[in-house]
């Protein structure tokens, strides 16, 4: 027994360490989740390591390594349990105000619980090419694409030319409010989503 305000010693701390119930799915997945923004909030993607927020979530570094292969992964899925706005189109029958739409829920994911870890997460981009190819396969190119449907069904209803249709020209409106953020931090003011569309993306698609 312990007199109060001393500390136990090793041995039984590691007793009462294996009496502690083991935490498993998704409870496991929220601490460490939660562990991985708190990193990446605090010390930034350079210096997020697994053991770092194994250490954090009180989780051994295997569990991590289990469900994840790289870190990248891992943080952009704590991403998404933060704030789980799924990007959809909208279907108005207008092509600017499906493009308003889909880009009023992009920037809500950067407004949103996460939105300062994702912004880190797009400054390390550069310096990091694994980091780069999962955000861009799991959240540039599912934009870009669709983006390239509203215009599509834009080209049919005569609203957009058919030249337009390039991933380039629909990432223009995402590449522009991640630019905002890079530069000016959050939350982008609904009026600068409208003159994104009208004064620049609807001018570049127009038939």
């Amino acid at each position: 027994m312990t007199v109060a305000g001393d500390r136990a010693p090793a041995s039984e701390l590691c007793v009462e360490s294996r009496k502690a119930p083991r935490r498993r799915g998704e409870v496991l997945s929220a601490a460490i989740f939660d562990a991985t923004i708190h990193e990446l909030t605090e010390v930034g993607y350079a210096e997020l390591t697994m053991e770092r927020v194994a250490n954090r979530a009180s989780a051994s570094k295997g569990s991590l390594y289990r469900r994840w292969s790289s870190r990248a992964d891992l943080v952009m899925d704590a991403v998404h349990y933060r704030n789980p706005v799924s990007l959809q189109l909208p279907d108005t029958g207008s092509v600017r105000e499906d493009v308003l739409g889909f880009l009023n829920g992009f920037a809500q994911v950067l407004n949103g619980p996460s939105g300062e870890a994702v912004r880190g997460l797009m400054a390390e981009m550069v310096r990091d090419p694994e980091l780069m190819a999962v955000v861009r396969a799991r959240f540039i190119e599912p934009s870009t694409s669709l983006l390239l449907e509203a215009m599509r069904k834009g080209v049919v209803r005569g609203e957009v030319r058919p030249t337009a249709l390039t991933p380039l020209v629909a990432n223009v409106g995402p590449a522009l409010i991640r630019q905002h953020f890079l530069l000016y931090g959050g939350p982008i003011a609904p009026s600068d989503m409208i003159e994104i569309v009208d004064n620049v993306i609807m001018p570049l698609i127009r038939a």
